[in-house]
């Protein structure tokens, strides 16, 4: 029977600890944010505190009493600062909690506390305390179904083909050092890069690379890079004044005049390779019509991306235009770099090299402040077309498209992952995929209207889009790596055989 009583009495207990209820208010403080006040009664300070001394009672190891039997007041005296601190922690945790849950607050980031370091318990009454939240935006999703979608009729001609063989043969062409004459279009080029502003040295790189042709350098635009460099001699030193725009990711020269000074160390030309019987065999291939075979199928499916890609894009332009939101004024720090992780996954998906993609972070950073807004409105958006769906990536789709990307990154699937968990960037990958799925989802149900488009600019070339800037001062004019075609097998290899692409001009 006692036994009993005492179980009754414990169920009890549990029960009227479920049912305690804070007494919360929460108010608005701005878009998407919370103000949320939280009363933390005195009876219920006194309870926890009460519990956390028996327990310790119990367990207590005290010189000169038996484990269970020493005083309460000693324990009291020895333990009340950290069993203080422990129950103030517990009740601000259960507290935060409860408030987050009953009020349906679906937050995005770190609550900020008003004044933290004075939240702490009083010798009598209650505790009251406040913070705030980004909460996710409410936001109302207009009926999607029978959404008119231009899709792109894209289809390779003759011409194309031809532009991927030129692509192909400088690719595989040769550097050849150059003496007898000054700069020609499309020149490989050596110089000493200097970005002056005022006459003060903002930028440099010794030793760039930079080819003769319309351009970036520095990150800065120069539309008549081949012009102004026509004709210099090695030895030589020019400088070219452009204009900084007020985007620039270099906050030293955004918005200014700017000098760039280009000092030519060397000068080499490209010399094509030559398409014969070695050429073909070299890439796998026994005749001319295989390897363009080969380069069509190729141009078709980063078609066929493209195309998938502008019908995506054109349903996020119709959510942006049609769907209000208010958002956050402040974005946090780790909402900035959820920016910058998901447009490095992009770039990783086509196919841009790491290396690359860590080489231009800065810019990609810069970026994401600027669109942060516009990124985190379909970002919401998505997230909640994706709920109502029902949208979801399950394990096997993950690791698929991770194999994916380990493939094209020439490492195994279960190390990349490793290393995707550990960035951060697996998380986003899992909601870029599920983004993704939520629009095709809509394009199923769309009306699609099937537009003719000139295939000229999707499929000059077949390599990979890759980022608008380059890290370094080149500003990213070194001598582009083009896609090879997939080799035409003759033979089984080896496991773990690759295969090693040249890197020319380096």
């Amino acid at each position: 029977m006692a036994e009993e009583n005492q179980g009754a009495t414990a169920t009890a207990d549990q029960q009227q600890e479920q049912d305690f209820t804070y007494p919360i208010r929460v108010e608005d403080a701005g878009p998407a944010t919370k103000k949320v006040h939280v009363e933390i009664p005195a009876d219920r300070i006194s309870k926890k505190m009460e519990e956390q001394f028996t327990e310790l009672r119990q367990q207590a190891a005290i010189p000169g009493f038996r484990i269970g039997h020493a005083p309460r007041k000693l324990i009291e005296k020895r333990f009340s600062q950290d069993v203080k601190e422990q129950v103030r922690r517990s009740l601000i945790s259960e507290s935060y909690e409860q408030a987050v849950e009953k009020n349906n607050l679906q937050v995005i980031g770190e609550p900020q506390f008003d004044n933290p370091d004075a939240i702490q318990l009083p010798e009598s009454g209650s505790l009251s305390y406040s913070f705030e939240v980004e909460v996710q935006p409410e936001l109302n999703i207009p009926e999607l179904k029978g959404l008119k979608v231009k899709r792109p009729k894209i289809e390779v001609s003759e011409a194309n083909v031809d532009q991927a063989m030129q692509n192909l043969r400088e690719q595989q062409g040769t550097l050849v050092p150059i003496e007898d004459r000054g700069v020609d279009d499309k020149d490989y080029l050596m110089a000493d890069v200097h970005v002056k502003v005022d006459g003060n040295v903002v930028g440099h790189q010794h030793d760039a690379q930079v080819v003769s042709r319309p351009g970036r350098i520095a990150g800065l635009e120069v539309s008549d890079l081949d012009g102004q460099l026509r004709g210099m001699k090695a030895g030589e030193t020019r400088a070219i004044k452009v204009h900084a725009p007020e985007a620039h990711a270099n906050e030293a020269v955004r918005g200014k005049d700017v000098e760039i000074e280009i000092a030519l160390k060397d000068i080499k030309k490209l010399e094509l390779v030559d398409v014969n019987q070695e050429f073909l065999e070299s890439l796998g291939f026994e005749t001319e019509s295989e390897l363009r075979d080969a380069l069509r199928e190729q141009m078709v499916e980063r078609i066929d991306y493209d195309i998938k890609t502008a019908m995506r894009e054109q349903v996020s332009k119709h959510l942006l235009d049609n769907v209000h939101i208010d958002l956050p004024t402040k974005l946090s720090d780790r909402q900035e770099q959820r920016i910058v992780q998901r447009r490095a996954v992009d770039l990783m998906m086509r196919g841009v090299p790491q290396e690359q993609i860590a080489s231009n972070i800065e810019r990609l950073r810069s970026g994401a402040r600027d669109e942060a807004a516009r990124e985190l409105k379909l970002f919401f958006i998505l997230q909640k077309i994706a709920t109502d769906q029902q949208t979801d990536v399950d394990e096997a789709e993950l690791n698929g498209r991770i194999a994916m990307l380990a493939a094209q990154r020439g490492v195994r699937p279960e190390k990349l992952k490793q290393e995707m968990a550990k960035d951060g960037t697996l998380a986003n990958l899992y909601v870029q995929m599920r983004e993704q799925k939520a629009i095709d989802r809509i394009l199923e149900d769309a009306e699609i209207e099937d537009v003719d488009v000139a295939a000229e600019k999707a499929a000059e070339s077949p390599e990979p889009s890759k980022p608008e800037a380059s890290a370094s001062v080149a500003g990213g004019e070194e001598k582009e790596e083009k896609e090879k075609p997939a080799k035409k097998s003759r033979k089984k290899k080896a496991d773990g055989e690759g295969e090693k692409e040249d890197e020319e001009g380096e």
